[in-house]
């Protein structure tokens, strides 16, 4: 998973594979989703990040949980 936040468009990016994008789709305002060809989602974008987070260039990732063998 890679994270990134462009300051200069205020857009922040999550991309989940590298799987090629197929398909975007802006599924709330402001929220688009991004798809390979089978479907599968790729990644998501923010629009006007910063409305939407106290600080854009800090991010908190935390594992929660015990996946089972």
């Amino acid at each position: 998973m890679k994270v990134t936040y462009d300051a200069a468009v205020d857009v922040l990016r999550i991309l989940f594979n590298d799987a090629p994008i197929a398909e975007s789709d802006e599924d709330k305002p402001g929220v688009i989703l991004d798809y390979a060809e089978d479907g599968s989602l790729v990644g998501m974008e923010i629009l006007d990040a910063s409305k939407h987070m106290n600080n854009p260039n800090g991010v908190e990732y935390a594992v929660v949980g015990v996946k089972a063998a």
